[in-house]
């Protein structure tokens, strides 16, 4: 099992003025200690459940763009870029400028999307959700038609492109992954059978049925379900001196045993930094051998 950490909240001591630093810090301890990735939400405010909207968020291409520059390993994407956030070929342009400038290190994390609020509050457009799963599927095939150096202009139902020119190409081969988020069993889980490299799902009892889902598309789309990475989103608490680390890998190795390949988390109390070491020297190795 591999270990990702999800960085959701900027909200640290010391403000804006220290924001940088502190992101730098905690990305350069989470690359030492062994994550395999690294992932930042694509909102625009914050979200229910982690805080009220005013607190800090930053747009994710550009985080992820500093967080290349502060490591050296891991994988590094959005967790979940909403697909009518911005034009597919812009889309493309991105993922491939941090997938060339990281070294081949980026992901396309990418979902339908779901927070109104914000982009009403941000002037930017919100189609019903028919809609934008059909924007999604579009933005994937424009992707991977840009990603294979393939000019032929694409006419969708939404977007047209006359010359889909993608250079620099990207660096990872064939392509940057694509995670595609949410358990939607009619819309997304059809989506990340016919196109993804991996899903993304809630970690809860749910998950068995989740896959055996995915499974039935997988067979209906002629693709090979063992060639998806089985994503779930969690909460890493080491506690105390280590004191719930026992407890962690407990959930960890229930995980596994439902077919969690990769863990992707945030890690409480991030901005002190010792949480990490901890992961590294007593949660990742213990993962690994799951």
């Amino acid at each position: 099992m591999k270990i990702g950490l999800q960085i959701p909240s900027f909200t640290w001591p010391g403000g804006p003025e220290r924001l940088g630093g502190n992101l730098a810090a905690i990305v350069e301890t989470a690359d030492r200690a062994g994550f395999d990735s690294i992932w930042v939400m694509d909102h625009l405010f914050q979200i229910r459940g982690v805080g009220p909207p005013e607190r800090e968020m930053l747009e994710a291409y550009t985080t992820l763009g500093f967080i290349a520059g502060h490591t050296a390993r891991a994988r590094l994407g959005t967790m979940v870029t909403a697909a009518v956030y911005r034009h597919p070929g812009m889309l493309c342009k991105q993922v491939t400028a941090l997938d060339v400038l990281s070294g081949g290190r980026a992901w396309l994390g990418i979902g339908a999307g779901w927070n109104e609020q914000e982009a009403r509050g941000l002037g930017i457009p919100f189609p019903p959700l028919g809609e934008r799963f059909e924007r999604l599927e579009e933005t994937l095939q424009i992707c991977l038609q840009m990603w294979t150096g393939d000019r032929t202009p694409y006419q969708g139902k939404h977007y047209r492109l006359e010359d889909p020119l993608n250079s620099p190409q990207c660096l990872s081969q064939p392509h940057p992954p694509i995670l595609i988020g949410g358990g939607g069993e009619r819309k997304t889980l059809r989506l990340v059978a016919r196109y993804a490299d991996a899903c993304n799902l809630f970690a809860g009892p749910q998950l068995p049925h989740k896959l055996k889902v995915l499974r039935d598309h997988c067979e209906a789309e002629g693709r090979d379900y063992d060639a998806i990475e089985k994503t779930a989103l969690f909460g890493f608490d080491v506690g105390e001196g280590s004191s719930k680390v026992g407890k962690l890998i407990g959930q960890l190795r229930w995980l596994a045993g439902m077919g969690i390949q990769t863990v992707i988390g945030n890690v409480k109390d991030v901005d002190r930094l010792e949480p990490l070491e901890v992961m590294g020297r007593e949660v990742i190795p213990a993962a690994a051998a799951l």
